[in-house]
């Protein structure tokens, strides 16, 4: 196996692993959003997907309270928690199905079609962390547009306090550039180990066999 190909799977798993777990993280944080008030200076929000917070700056407290009920939250919080699920999920779904793809990973090779097969769990895993990417770019942009959006809006006073980008929102583009960097590296050392097969040498036994029984039927006929 070439190094190239070698490397490109090794960095295709590594950014995967680690935009899982940023995705994971995101989805947990309780900083999706961040506000504080000149009232309060001592005191600030955050507004996550399962529980808001209050920080208070002077003791150093984090109190923290869980949503009472899933149909009554915001349509933004709702639609951000499904899709962040469904990210961490197809990024695991990934990792595992690229694991047991690599070259480097001795599995399926009792097969017969033990190269294709993991070929195909590679292809697979490289489709998901794809997936995830986009699925994990989506409620983390749409959530932001909707805060500057509130941010400027003009109907609101000035005295009303308005809600912030959280770290939360920076750690989930990052996580999806990830995904999307770790997909496309799969796929691509897909492309490199479909090409190094191709343009491998025939055996000389078997153009040897192909060209003595294209011999005697010549000679039959």
């Amino acid at each position: 196996m070439a190094p190239s190909l070698c490397a490109l799977e090794l960095l295709g798993l590594l950014f995967s692993v680690g935009a899982w777990l940023c995705s994971l993280t995101t989805t947990m944080m309780s900083t999706w959003l961040t506000l504080s008030t000149e009232l309060l200076p001592a005191e600030s929000y955050e507004l996550g997907l399962w529980q808001t917070c209050v920080v208070q700056d002077h003791h150093g407290t984090l109190e923290c309270r869980p949503y009472d009920s899933l149909l009554g939250l915001p349509p933004d919080i709702k639609l951000a928690r499904i899709l962040m699920c469904a990210t961490v999920a197809a990024g695991l779904l990934g990792v595992l199905l690229a694991v047991p793809g690599m070259q480097a990973v001795h599995s399926c090779e009792r097969r017969s079609d033990g190269p294709r097969a993991k070929r195909w769990m590679k292809t697979a895993g490289g489709v998901l962390c794809l997936l995830a990417g986009v699925l994990g770019i989506v409620p983390v942009s749409y959530v932001a547009h909707l805060t500057v959006l509130r941010f400027f809006d003009e109907s609101v006073p000035a005295v009303v306090p308005r809600w912030e980008f959280g770290d939360a929102l920076f750690c989930g583009w990052t996580a999806g550039l990830l995904h999307l960097v770790a997909g496309f590296l799969l796929l691509a050392s897909c492309v490199c180990l479909q090409e190094e097969a191709s343009s491998l040498p025939v055996p000389l036994r078997r153009v040897r066999a192909v060209s003595t029984v294209q011999r005697r039927i010549t000679e039959y006929v």
